[in-house]
């Protein structure tokens, strides 16, 4: 009988909740995401979108299922930011589905990109770029027990901000600019690469939707 090869998940070796985060020391930061437009030029748009952000000081890959961006948080970042903007087409309904992350067990492929300067690439061409946008998020911070009061942390933030909508099963609504929205999601990540050892947090963005009610 064929042995299975099993992952082996949840090696101690790394930070102390026990999850492994933290053993590379190389403070990568990824974001895994797909884009939805709801129009017969969804190929178009996403290709296009993709190949019109600047990635040259970030790890990239794109196949069948989503793109995924690594390297250093602001670049990161800049990258899925303009991807989004890239893709936006008046009158056309979109999402976008991202999971950002840091302190992955293991996570030390491409951490060249760590050395890159501070310059982003895609910013000065996309910072002008307005319309509104509706987003959900959901911050998991990883393997330590009093996780809630980092999770009050970002939405009491949200709400300061101005942006909060309302908090729904499972998520947290939020409804502003895109400029606005990206701020938002830069200080999260901020916030929890200071505080967390390895968190995921996961924003669905939507714009042009002809639904009334999110």
């Amino acid at each position: 009988m064929e042995k299975k090869e099993y992952v082996t998940y949840g090696d101690k070796t790394g930070c102390s909740c026990g999850c492994g985060c933290g053993g590379s020391g190389t403070g990568i930061t990824g974001c895994r995401f797909s884009l939805s437009p709801m129009t017969d030029d969804f190929v178009d748009i996403i290709l296009g979108a993709v190949g019109k952000t600047r990635t040259d000081k970030v790890w990239q890959e794109t196949g069948k299922l989503s793109t995924i961006y690594r390297g250093k948080q602001i670049h990161v970042e800049d990258a899925v930011k303009a991807c989004f903007i890239n893709a936006w087409h008046e009158g056309v309904h979109m999402t976008m589905e991202a999971t950002y992350s840091r302190g992955c067990p293991g996570d030390i492929s491409g951490d060249s990109f760590m050395t890159e300067d501070d310059e982003l690439l895609n910013e000065p061409l996309i910072k002008d770029a307005h319309f509104p946008v509706a987003c959900k998020i959901a911050l998991y911070p990883m393997g330590i027990p009093d996780y809630m009061k980092y999770i009050a942390e970002v939405v009491n933030h949200a709400i300061d901000l101005g942006i909060y909508k309302r908090s729904a099963h499972y998520c947290t609504v939020l409804e502003c600019d895109v400029q606005e929205l990206f701020d938002y999601i830069h200080y999260v990540n901020t916030y929890c690469s200071e505080h967390l050892s390895h968190y995921v947090f996961e924003v669905t963005l939507s714009v042009n939707s002809p639904t009334a009610e999110d």
